[in-house]
């Protein structure tokens, strides 16, 4: 009789923790995550704990522009602990990184440098984290101090807002962010998996049990709760087929005489993934839509029309208008990044180089308009199933008339399995390098 999958999977497990080496990747990533976690519950100094608990309870359906930041920080900015700020500013850092690469071409130059060059970005992405962090830590605390932060609120969150204590607020918030950084530099080198992409998993991981809970709370809770199970089951099983598929180009290599050995001959493929810019739409389409519902919650006058024309159409996830942009936002976004992370006439350079062609195509301009082509039908597929991830949920939430969702919907879910599919095949291929079976056969 042959094993189940869950009896493969539980073996490859055992066999994982079987593994010296491996185990201590495995236990060091977890106690980093463990402690990530638990950052995400000491108060920031100078807030009184008591009050914000009190304050933060009403906003459970919170759909304001700070949703975001308190997704990727597993509810911590709603705590006001000293991991406040999560890993946005981390994330925001690395997108405005790669962006200026099409802009300041010494940041193109160095990216094609290799190893060194990756090193110079990296650091200019560190100083850059910081720089937001003090940014995002002001904007936040001046928003807690002065009532915008928590909307009706009665009791003082900061009881004491003299310039030293903000000050040291600030500056607790900002090392707070450094140190989620160096956690997450510290799993990519000595744990498993790709550090930054584990602690939003473990963020957005958190956040589920408390959503799951307050659907079922709500009229007809548990058939709600069953329905948005079984979407989610559907969701997850289109995201793990979309995100393994590829469309492969074949590329052969004409025979070359070196001295007296003889090279090339061989054939093989450029993978070109469906979704080839990951969840980075979505997060851009979401922080874009944040911006007109931060700049409304900060209006002096609430009564003004533009004021009220965004609190009816885009601060609630469900309204037709904020669909439509979303939608449009993502699919922009998906094309936009593509183009900037895959060059086809850098590629075509390449292969013309060393001798590659692809079969029927000749080598040179029509090679990189013919990826040109294939990357467009390709990015067009992979931008339309952003967006349905994207939208299922909260269209089933808007039919079903559940006022408490799963934050940005299935922009959780993609980050969700994304990260478990490729932290699972890091365990796998590391499982193989020992000559054990993996978990993908």
């Amino acid at each position: 009789m042959r094993p189940s999958l869950e009896e493969k999977l539980l073996s490859a497990f055992a066999r994982a923790f079987r593994t010296p080496d491996l185990r201590r990747k495995l236990l060091f990533t977890l106690g980093i995550m463990a402690i990530f976690r638990l950052g995400s519950f000491v108060p920031t100094p100078g807030v009184d704990y008591q009050n914000v608990q009190t304050c933060a309870a009403p906003m459970g359906d919170d759909t304001s522009a700070l949703a975001l930041v308190n997704l990727f920080s597993g509810g911590a900015l709603l705590q006001l602990s000293v991991f406040a700020l999560g890993v946005m500013p981390y994330i925001t850092a690395s997108i405005i990184v790669q962006l200026l690469r099409v802009v300041i071409p010494r940041f193109e130059e160095l990216h094609k440098e290799g190893q060194s060059g990756t090193a110079v970005l990296t650091q200019y992405t560190r100083y850059l984290t910081i720089g937001l962090a003090i940014l995002q830590a002001t904007t936040i605390i001046t928003m807690a101090n002065s009532d915008t932060l928590f909307p009706g609120c009665q009791v003082p969150v900061i009881p004491d807002d003299s310039i030293k204590t903000l000050l040291l607020m600030i500056l607790t918030m900002t090392a707070g962010t450094g140190l989620i950084m160096w956690m997450g530099e510290l799993i990519t080198e000595r744990g498993v998996g790709n550090g930054m992409s584990l602690l939003i998993f473990t963020s957005i991981a958190a956040s589920f049990p408390s959503a799951l809970g307050q659907i079922n709370a709500a009229e007809n809770g548990l058939v709600k709760l069953i329905i948005f199970i079984l979407i989610s089951l559907v969701v997850i099983g289109l995201i793990v087929f979309v995100e393994q598929s590829q469309r492969r180009v074949p590329v052969q290599y004409a025979k070359r005489m070196v001295g007296r050995r003889m090279y090339g001959g061989s054939s093989t493929y450029i993978p070109i993934k469906i979704n080839m810019s990951g969840v980075i739409p979505v997060i851009f389409a979401s922080s874009l839509l944040a911006l007109p519902m931060l700049a409304a919650q900060f209006a002096s006058d609430q009564s003004e029309g533009w004021v009220q024309w965004i609190a009816a159409n885009i601060s609630n996830p469900g309204q037709n208008v904020y669909i439509a942009v979303y939608v449009v936002l993502i699919i922009f976004f998906a094309f936009f990044y593509t183009s900037i992370t895959f060059n086809p006439d850098e590629v075509a350079d390449n292969m013309k180089r060393y001798g590659g062609f692809i079969p029927g195509i000749r080598a040179g301009r029509p090679t990189a308009e013919y990826l040109q082509y294939v990357i467009t039908r390709v990015t067009t597929a992979g931008a339309l199933y952003l967006a349905i991830v994207a939208m299922i949920p909260t269209i089933a939430f808007k039919i079903m008339g559940v006022s408490t969702s799963i934050p940005f919907g299935g922009t959780s879910l993609l980050i969700l399995v994304s990260v478990g599919l490729d932290t699972i095949k890091q365990i796998d291929s590391q499982l193989q390098q020992r000559h054990y079976e993996g978990f993908l056969r």
